[in-house]
């Protein structure tokens, strides 16, 4: 019997399960960095046309309709991946 189907096994069980977690949230912490410094950075550069010290009334509600689209978008993707995987 190997080490992870023996019965003595169930604390390294319980620290794994809890290994997965960490590198859970680690993930999901890299993906929502990423998922922010991607619509960010999209968004500038299709909303700001001019560099200033602040953004226009209008750069910011564009930049506000692009971000909400970009998660909207984002939620259909996963719901559909996750829908189709079960």
């Amino acid at each position: 019997m190997d080490s992870f189907s023996s019965p003595s096994s169930a604390g390294s069980t319980a620290s794994t399960e809890h290994l997965m977690e960490q590198i859970k949230a680690q993930l999901a912490q890299a993906y929502a960095q990423e998922f922010l410094e991607t619509v960010g950075n999209k968004c500038f550069a299709k909303c700001v046309t001019k560099a200033g010290t602040s953004l226009s009334g209008s750069e910011s509600s564009c930049i506000s309709r692009c971000v909400d689209r970009y998660i909207e978008a984002t939620g259909i993707v996963s719901r559909a991946l996750f829908s189709s995987q079960r």
